[in-house]
């Protein structure tokens, strides 16, 4: 029934006990009486497992939707809504759950009480923060959260070890963070710096003027050891995942000479073996490449 121009759902509805699959999106639903009186405990709240309301009026999720115990994919994108309910946890068996395109601006803790709940699309709202309860859905493959008002994450969002999709694109965030990486080629003044400092040439102050005596004295080294280079002004921003007190995995920024320079992982504890170091490497790289893609893509 999606595009038709319905207001509402009549009850014939009720009188559908083996109905799955329910598609409404693209109408005129979201005021009053726009469901039916009784959903909730209707026999199709045991046999609905799809329900699509993208694209209609909604200012809130109505509560009679919480009563649809055996729904398993629930869609309001496109709606007006303001909030989610933490109600919402009343529907245990949901796995997939669209909000996109509303005016959502926070997400309740109550949602890591879906224990099924595999994608979750919270996109194209003003969510400005992500609650740390979040991580403890652990069934959780897919998160979209682009174009919202996100300024941080959270730590505890890499306790998510089955999320395959997270879209951070479109916030503040990650504006800063494509803006930092955005690497700068060096000026001919830091190209003649790093010659000098990297091949030891040999100058006195009163050779040169003093600002460049002061900017001389300003080259960091790369970390790379296998590298050698300097940099002054121009450098790439990378995010390496580093292991602390063997316990935390944190994400710091390694600042390289050079896009072509590769920076490897530090450890905070040297007590561990080498395969163990090689491993927990690896497993850095993988993370940190996983991350950037996140960020940027």
């Amino acid at each position: 029934v999606s595009g038709t121009g319905l207001a509402a759902l009549g009850a014939e509805l009720l009188a559908l006990p083996r109905l799955r699959t329910l598609l409404a999106k693209n109408n005129r639903l979201g005021g009053p009486g726009a469901l039916p009186k009784g959903l909730g405990q209707a026999p199709l709240a045991r046999s609905l497992r799809v329900l699509n309301l993208s694209g209609n009026r909604f200012a809130e999720l109505p509560a009679a939707l919480l009563g649809l115990r055996g729904l398993q994919s629930l869609s309001l994108g496109g709606n007006r809504l303001h909030s989610i309910p933490p109600e919402i946890q009343a529907l245990s068996s949901l796995e997939f759950l669209y909000l996109g395109g509303n005016f959502i601006t926070s997400i309740p803790p109550e949602l890591a009480n879906l224990p099924s709940l595999s994608y979750l699309v919270l996109s194209d709202n003003k969510i400005q923060s992500i609650p740390p309860q979040l991580a403890q859905v652990h069934s959780l493959r897919s998160l979209s959260l682009h174009n919202n008002l996100l300024t941080y994450l959270p730590r505890e969002i890499l306790n998510l070890v089955h999320l395959e999709e997270l879209s951070l694109r479109g916030n503040p965030l990650v504006v800063r963070f494509v803006r930092d990486l955005t690497y700068n080629p060096p000026s001919l003044l830091e190209l003649a710096g790093r010659t000098i400092k990297t091949r030891n040439v040999p100058y006195a102050p009163s050779d040169v003027p003093g600002n460049l005596v002061r900017y001389l004295s300003l080259a960091s080294n790369c970390p790379n050891p296998k590298c050698g280079g300097v940099y002054f002004d121009s450098c790439v921003r990378q995010i390496k995942f580093v292991d602390f007190c063997g316990k935390y995995r944190l994400p710091l920024m390694h600042y390289l000479c050079s896009p072509e320079c590769s920076s490897p992982c530090s450890s905070a504890s040297q007590s561990s073996t080498s395969q163990s170091e090689s491993d927990s490497e690896d497993e850095a790289i993988v993370a940190a490449h996983r991350m950037q893609k996140v960020l940027l893509g």
